[in-house]
């Protein structure tokens, strides 16, 4: 099937045509035809790099009226670089059909440009919600004249925390709309989305429904955790040429691993939320140029990462969220490429591995980090192979001839080959001569009979074993809680391992509140947790933590409503007008309207900024 078969005008066929695509790709085959249609909502779940801006963006600007002067479709997507990159490749299909104008907001640049490019006349908006929300405040930004509401990769921005703005934006639409939206995951929050704001959908699946690509190899390593930068050394170096993504749970880990690769001579960095704007920008450009070979990331950091040919993505240990496994790996084979997904796990969260496998409807093969004979063997070949194909410039090197013949004269060929390859070959000889084998086995295999299942399942019950009142554990408050944006366990977890550097395994069960939470602790945990926080900030608010009571006070049975000596103090919003397009790079501030958090936090949800 071609593009003009799909039912687009001559003009956006031109612009096809001129980005050299020749055939739809699934998700814009099945797609297309139905959203120019235009006249019911939609849901499309298939991977990243599937082509699904082609898939919404070409139906969108078909459809748009360039003599009516109004914004007609809203583009919403989690990320800065999403956006621009939605932006960009929405302009260049427009490029042939005079009139459409494409307008790009997101938080970290300056708004009053935007606002200039918007009042000249915007039909089509693409925008991260903190943004959006911003100019909706300015009464810059008015959706009652939208006709089409994208909402693209909206798992990411739920899992960002955006759901309350999503729904803002949403409910500032007119009703006589239609909601197309695009996800590579399909959880529960996504679906109560569909169910609440669009009206019998029709619904496109590429692959299986929350799976990642066909052509990816997903892998996983047993390795201690102190052995996981080594491991990490060994794969990049077992695959010369490789362009590739690491993943780390805190900021910490990503500059730390980042950091060693450096100092290993590699061409790495590191992309997290401690970077300024202008540090990411430049971090990205080299990355999508190709200067660095290895970008370290976070999650968060990492989301909208939109760079062909990855062809490996490591995972230093699993996400907390399993759904972000597949946007992890779904940024290797992109456009029908093929890649490589290598986690590095330690045998204590192998238990994890098979909710990764419901996750993507796959089995993950378990391999061996490569040998120090596995690295050698293959970088001599890529040597020999790189010096074959070598193009010679004979004309730039004839002056320095006769000075190269006098040095080597007294060579002979075989010494001649030794020295060339030596030149290149002695780092891998020093690093791997007496590396020893770091991998693990399961550890069913090292008991000799099948109860390696039943242990990686007891071990991811660690919150059973270190609950309040068990012997090697001990309890510990922290001011910190839903109302900072923390809606689930997991992230407030990452946060205070990011920010104390303590180990997610040493931190046990969880009672997140509204304001608070407690967290059963291994011993000597807690007193570094308590040296590590006190004194920090979150919001211009002072973070505390201390060793609770053997039991919260005042905490009923039934309704575990907290006394008011748990808020953790003030939550003051006075901290000065803020820009809510600073959000797009952390987690939102989730002001949910629970009636646990106290007269308090009432109080706070009213004097919060609009």
């Amino acid at each position: 099937m071609t593009f003009k078969e799909l039912g687009l005008d001559d003009t956006l066929i031109k612009a096809v045509e001129a980005l050299g695509f020749e055939t739809p790709s699934p998700i814009q085959e099945k797609t297309i035809p139905v959203l120019l249609e235009g006249n019911r909502d939609y849901v499309g779940l298939a991977q990243t790099g599937t082509g699904k801006t082609a898939a919404f963006g070409l139906p969108l600007i078909q459809q748009i009226d360039v003599d009516y002067r109004a914004i007609q479709g809203l583009v919403l997507c989690p990320t800065r670089e999403l956006c621009l990159q939605i932006t960009k490749e929405m302009k260049s299909y427009s490029k042939y059909k005079e009139g459409v104008n494409i307008v790009a907001v997101y938080g970290g640049a300056n708004i009053s440009d935007q606002i200039r490019d918007i009042k000249k006349g915007a039909n089509i908006i693409v925008g991260t919600p903190g943004r959006t929300i911003d100019l909706m405040g300015r009464k810059v930004l008015k959706f009652d004249t939208v006709s089409t509401v994208v909402l693209d990769e909206a798992d990411e921005m739920l899992n960002m925390g955006f759901k309350e703005d999503i729904t803002e934006i949403l409910e500032a639409t007119p009703a006589f709309k239609h909601t197309w939206l695009f996800s590579a995951t399909m959880p529960r929050e996504v679906e109560r989305i569909a169910q609440n704001y669009m009206e019998n959908p029709h619904t496109v699946t590429i692959g299986t429904k929350n799976s990642t690509a066909a052509n990816i190899e997903h892998q996983y390593c047993l390795v201690s955790g102190r052995d996981q930068y080594h491991a990490l050394r060994r794969f990049i170096d077992f695959s010369p040429g490789m362009f590739g993504l690491v993943f780390c749970r805190t900021r910490r880990d990503a500059k730390e691993f980042a950091d060693k690769l450096m100092a290993d001579g590699y061409n790495a960095d590191a992309l997290h939320g401690d970077l300024s704007q202008a540090q990411r920008d430049s971090v990205m450009n080299k990355f999508r140029n190709r200067t660095l070979q290895v970008l370290v990331a976070t999650d968060v950091a990492a989301r909208g990462i939109d760079v062909d040919d990855i062809t490996h993505v490591f995972h230093v240990d699993l996400p907390d969220e399993i759904e972000s496994y597949t946007h992890r790996a779904g940024r290797t084979a992109r456009a029908g490429k093929s890649g490589i997904s290598v986690a590095l796990v330690s045998p204590s969260k192998a238990g994890r591995i098979k909710l990764v496998e419901k996750q993507i409807s796959k089995k993950m093969e378990l391999v061996k980090a490569p040998t120090g004979n596995d690295i050698c063997g293959q970088q001599i070949v890529q040597l020999i192979q790189t010096v074959h194909d070598v193009e010679i410039n004979t004309k730039g090197i004839a002056p320095y001839l006769d000075k190269i013949n006098e040095e080597l004269s007294n060579f002979s060929k075989e010494e001649l080959i030794q020295r060339f390859v030596s030149v290149e070959f002695n780092r891998f000889l020093k690093t791997y001569e007496k590396a020893g084998d770091i991998n693990l086995e399961p550890r069913g295999s090292r008991r000799g009979d099948d109860r390696g299942e039943r242990d990686d399942r007891r071990s991811g019950r660690r919150e059973d074993r270190m609950s309040e009142g068990s012997q090697n554990s001990k309890r510990v408050f922290i001011n910190v809680g839903k109302l900072d944006g923390f809606e689930n366990k997991g992230q407030i977890l990452g946060f205070i391992c990011n920010q104390s550097g303590i180990d997610g395994n040493s931190v046990g069960k969880i009672d997140l509140f509204d304001s608070f939470a407690f967290l059963g602790v291994e011993d000597g945990v807690g007193e570094k947790l308590i040296q590590a926080m006190n004194g920090k900030n979150i919001e211009k608010r002072e973070i505390r933590v201390e060793f609770s009571q053997d039991k919260p006070r005042g905490e009923s049975r039934d309704s575990r409503e907290p006394r008011s000596e748990y808020r953790g103090g003030s939550r003051s919003s006075s901290g000065g007008d803020r820009n809510r397009g600073d959000r797009d790079r952390g987690p939102k501030k989730n002001y949910s309207s629970s009636n646990s958090g106290g007269a308090n936090a009432r109080n706070f949800r009213e004097r919060r900024p609009r």
